[in-house]
């Protein structure tokens, strides 16, 4: 029997608007199709050791100040992990954790672990409402989800966006971007939760964690769910 194992960090901290819903996902299309799924729950103090896949879900910015810290700590493990080919996922705050820094309208700046070229600044505006994204990473092309950020993200480098924005924000309501890519690391500002509302991403990052093509499975449940969130009113 094949295994997944995930590391979900900090699930203590930042699991904000049913990001564990991603965790549930990974973890019931893997058992679906006969794979042995070993969650490992990596909160403050504890050790990282090797895995298949991380998540890091979103949170409000003092929860964020508690993990910048601790995350600083594992940075050289977790960049080593990514340079060998483990598949990364951060939403919202996570997503901007996993770039270089975050800097709220007050306080300190909070120091990222530069998965991703990109950092975040707060803006004077609240981004809340449907998003809907197109992608050349998955078919179907559509990404569906709920964003709820402050926080203007940009990319540089070899980090490229997932998509671009048809209905809703995005990184920064500016450039008609969401989410980054580099290398396997993902970052998102889609909640909702994510991935039960785009199976075809869930399986995407399995596929890239096992480095093997996965059976479909019938998922007409989740794609009606899809499908009605196709260009929802924001």
């Amino acid at each position: 029997m094949k295994t997944l194992k995930i590391g979900h960090l900090y699930p203590k901290l930042l699991n904000i608007y049913g990001d564990i819903g991603n965790i549930i996902a990974l973890k019931k299309r893997c058992e679906w199709r006969g794979i042995e799924v070993i969650v490992d729950e990596i909160n403050q103090v504890d050790s990282i050791c090797e895995h298949d896949l991380y998540f890091m879900g979103g949170g409000q910015d003092l929860q964020q100040i508690e993990v910048s810290k601790d995350l600083q700590k594992h940075k050289e493990f977790l960049i080593n992990e990514r340079d060998r080919g483990a598949v990364f996922l951060g939403i919202c705050g996570g997503y901007q954790l996993f770039g270089h820094y975050y800097q709220p309208r007050e306080g300190e700046k909070l120091s990222g672990i530069s998965l991703l070229d990109a950092y975040t600044v707060a803006g004077n505006k609240r981004f809340i409402g449907n998003v809907t994204v197109e992608t050349n990473m998955v078919t179907p092309k559509t990404l569906v989800g709920f964003e709820n950020h402050s926080g203007l993200t940009y990319l540089n480098g070899d980090t490229k966006p997932i998509g671009t924005v048809i209905t809703g924000n995005g990184n920064n309501g500016a450039d008609k971007t969401e989410g980054a890519r580099y290398k396997n690391v993902f970052g998102t500002y889609l909640h909702g939760s994510f991935l039960p509302k785009n199976p075809q991403f869930a399986d995407f990052l399995i596929e890239l964690a096992l480095g093997e093509k996965l059976p479909p499975l019938g998922d007409k449940t989740e794609t009606l769910c899809h499908n009605s969130l196709v260009n929802k009113s924001y």
